[in-house]
């Protein structure tokens, strides 16, 4: 028998890993199926049956839930949820691809001390920043508008997103960059047509994360914003949850189902680029 004969593990041993990893997805995702089949239960059989299938398929919980208990709907909520979400990508990703730009291919003075307080910043509690930012922003006449949410990504706050982009450039061969500074393009050329195309899989890394974080976010609105015509999905949840003191567990659960609907959407439309570049960014340290 050859060595690669040897080496490749036999069909029981195949068999058993493919049981176990089968046994293992199945307990990780019954929750998020356990999820879906009791959007179509009713309230009553929520809590009595342990299972994910319903008894009678309804549709009732997601049209009441979708017209929630204001005067808007789960439209106004989502459509708010985009207005916060778009607009933060966008300057998540030119702030960060600059930053990350000056810190993987530049040198000036204090790089490396400037690069370690950043690295130092990811470890820092967001809740100790919370009050000075609330006063900061009470001062500048931002509260109750989607600014204190999307301004603060415009300055490369996001400091998880630089680390990984940094990663990604160090990975990165200079010979095309050098080709193309002896062709004449300077700088911010050199940035746009071959730094940005070479680093598509982790900008998209940053788009998913940042698009699932902000729709996740429940801290940030519900600090900054006081209008219910401005609420987000996350906070619209928690007023469709606590809106009486009898809950109709039915419709939060499937609106709960139609909000998770973006996210992943998101993320299977990217998934190729976005393991790629999560992957990617640690090549080299």
């Amino acid at each position: 028998m050859t060595a690669a004969a040897l080496a490749e593990p036999s069909r029981g041993a195949r068999l058993i890993r493919t049981t176990l990893l089968l046994c293992v997805a199945v307990v990780m995702l019954y929750p998020l199926i356990w999820l879906v089949g009791a959007s179509f239960k009713s309230n009553a059989e929520i809590f009595t049956e342990a299972g994910f299938w319903p008894s009678r398929f309804s549709f009732d919980a997601y049209v009441k839930g979708w017209k929630t208990s204001t005067e808007y709907t789960f439209a106004t909520y989502f459509l708010n949820s985009f207005a916060i979400v778009i607009p933060r990508i966008i300057v998540t990703v030119i702030s960060c691809v600059l930053v990350a730009y000056a810190f993987a291919r530049f040198e000036f003075w204090g790089r490396k001390f400037l690069f370690s307080v950043m690295v130092a910043t990811m470890m820092l509690p967001l809740i100790v920043l919370r009050l000075p930012q609330y006063l900061m922003f009470r001062e500048m006449g931002w509260l109750d508008t989607y600014l204190p949410l999307i301004v603060p990504s415009a300055f490369a706050t996001d400091t998880f997103f630089v680390f990984m982009l940094v990663q990604f450039l160090r990975g990165i061969p200079r010979d095309m960059e050098e080709a193309a500074m002896i062709d004449g393009c300077n700088a911010p050329q050199l940035l746009w047509h071959i730094i940005v195309p070479l680093l598509k899989p982790a900008i998209i890394s940053v788009v998913v994360f940042q698009f699932i974080w902000t729709m996740n976010d429940f801290m940030g609105p519900l600090i900054y914003l006081a209008s219910v015509e401005n609420y987000p999905v996350s906070l619209a949840l928690k007023m469709s949850i606590s809106a009486s003191e009898e809950v109709d567990w039915a419709n939060a659960i499937a609106i709960s189902v139609v909000a998770l609907l973006p996210s992943v959407a998101v993320f299977f439309a990217a998934q190729k680029h976005f393991i790629e570049g999560a992957a990617s960014s640690g090549i080299k340290g």
